[in-house]
């Protein structure tokens, strides 16, 4: 597990919703969940990040550090990424805390790593964007590929994974797979089934962009359908994962209505892709999640019970509801769940019409992909 003193100071300030206040219950569960070794991530020096980051933009990072008035530049200053005193040394601790994950992974002195804190995923190579300043987990695919290895990248925020998608997107070695909502209807904008990979790479960038209101019912059969089946045909021998939990029915920015029942699901699935095609190499990371209390610890722990082979517990110890259920109450995140697993019941069941726009979506998005790489 990644995670230390600077973990927390990834900051944009107590108004901006991608909150460093999620680290004291989301890191208090794990560890009451079973989570016992954590490593402090250290940040990354320049050279490390010019392996996907262009050399002009980390200065601009680094100026920002020092002069948070500065006027907008590369994407940073009012809004999504506002800039905060030592902008670069935190989010370089990101960026290098994943990229030592995917080391230890690689030495083989680990199996499965986590960063919670991490999958920055909208930075682009010199473009700050969607809350993101360095693509934390396109630099541990980067370490990987560097590596000689084929790497599967599955990202499960809500939001399209653009950043990962278009750092990779000419690289048949890396195939980038995102389950979002549609960017019709959400940040940002893109992930579209046209978007299928550079001219050397075709078929290698798969989206799924799902309806607004989708729940279980259609996003966890398009998750079976799709993944497992590319994962089979691309045969990697990395596996790198990006678990924002913003499409839970709580989250307050986006639309889907996911239970914690589908990311048990899918993170056990990924769990037997890794054991299957990549001799058990595994990095997952967080990403957004904007619901700090009910969301977010639960959707970590979940991770972490896969990646420790471990049963879900049948309910959440008292002790942690007991600490953060003021809290929780203060921010409008209240009551707190009793269980890692949501209720049946917890939202409606979808329409039959959004399973199958949903199903055909997911369908042709394999068939695509599988054509394109000659695979079908």
């Amino acid at each position: 597990m990644v995670y230390g003193p600077l973990s927390d100071r990834y900051d944009f300030g107590p108004q901006h919703p991608l909150t460093p206040r999620r680290f004291g219950p989301g890191i208090d569960l794990l560890r009451t969940t079973g989570a016992m070794r954590f490593l402090p991530p250290q940040p990354a020096v320049d050279g490390q990040l010019l392996r996907l980051h262009g050399a002009r933009y980390i200065e601009i990072v680094k100026a920002f550090s020092r002069d948070q008035a500065r006027p907008t530049a590369a994407g940073i200053g009012p809004g999504d990424c506002p800039a905060f005193p030592d902008m670069h040394t935190v989010s370089a601790a990101v960026a290098g805390g994943s990229m030592t994950a995917m080391d230890l992974i690689l030495s083989g002195e680990e199996g499965h790593v986590f960063q919670p804190g991490g999958g920055l995923h909208h930075a682009m190579a010199g473009l700050a964007s969607g809350f993101c300043i360095y693509n934390d987990v396109a630099l541990a695919v980067a370490r990987a590929r560097d590596a000689g290895h084929r790497v599967l990248y599955v990202d499960l925020d809500v939001h399209h994974g653009d950043g990962v998608q278009a750092l990779f997107w000419d690289d048949p070695e890396v195939l980038t797979v995102s389950l979002h909502e549609t960017g019709e209807a959400l940040f940002p904008g893109t992930g579209f089934e046209s978007e299928k990979g550079g001219q050397g790479a075709p078929g290698t960038a798969v989206n799924v962009p799902l309806e607004p209101f989708s729940g279980d019912g259609s996003w966890r059969p398009a998750f079976e359908m799709v993944v497992p089946a590319l994962a089979e045909a691309f045969q990697p021998s990395v596996l790198v994962s990006q678990h924002g939990c913003d499409s839970h029915a709580y989250d307050p920015l986006a639309h889907l209505r996911l239970t914690t029942a589908a990311y048990a699901e899918a993170t056990h699935a990924l769990d037997a892709i890794a054991h299957a095609h990549c001799q058990g190499r595994w990095f997952a990371t967080g990403g957004g999640g904007y619901d700090a209390y009910r969301v977010v610890p639960r959707s970590w722990a979940l991770v972490w019970l896969a990646q420790a082979h471990s049963d879900v517990p049948g309910g959440i110890p008292a002790t942690w509801r007991e600490r953060w259920a003021s809290e929780a109450a203060e921010y409008d995140q209240a009551p707190l769940p009793e269980t890692y697993l949501d209720p049946e019941d917890l939202v409606q069941p979808d329409p039959e019409a959004t399973i199958s726009v949903n199903l055909r979506t997911a369908e042709r998005a394999l068939d695509r992909s599988l054509h394109l790489q000659g695979r079908s």
